[in-house]
């Protein structure tokens, strides 16, 4: 029942925005791959590493939070798919960022692109509305 909530919470408030790249994905793959590949750093109910707003000793950041209290939602959906395939530093760099230590590694040779995209769109379900809305705003139109 939980999962059918989440999927059908996901759908609607996704629907109607420009969140069209996580529209329609596998949000119990998504939820399982996270488990797998995610929780381990970013925390089994997306919570994140203490201080991760405190670089340590080499100027990498501890591993962020995912769930709303965090800043995965203020970014594009594409960012957040190369971020995670690339890993932070290569996908910072592709966009003219560099020299930002990233603590966050390429997870492409690990998982599929759909994989990816599942595992992000499970991510963005858990979020509030208000917060889904926003982030959508975030994303280009759907052609």
């Amino acid at each position: 029942m939980k999962h059918a909530l989440i999927l059908a919470v996901s759908c609607f408030a996704t629907g109607a925005t420009a969140g069209h790249e996580l529209d329609d994905r596998d949000l119990i793959n998504g939820q399982t791959l996270y488990v797998e590949e995610c929780a381990s750093c970013h925390g089994a109910n997306l919570e994140g590493q203490p201080n991760w707003r405190t670089p340590d000793a080499n100027g990498v950041l501890p591993a962020p939070p995912h769930d709303a209290s965090g800043h995965t939602w203020h970014h594009d959906n594409q960012l957040l798919f190369e971020y995670t395939r690339l890993g932070g530093e290569e996908a910072l760099a592709a966009r003219g960022v560099t020299g930002f230590p990233s603590g966050m590694p390429g997870f492409g040779n690990v998982l599929s692109d759909g994989e990816i995209w599942d595992i992000l769109a499970y991510i963005q379900s858990t979020w509030p509305n208000r917060v889904q809305e926003m982030q959508a705003g975030r994303n280009p139109p759907h052609d």
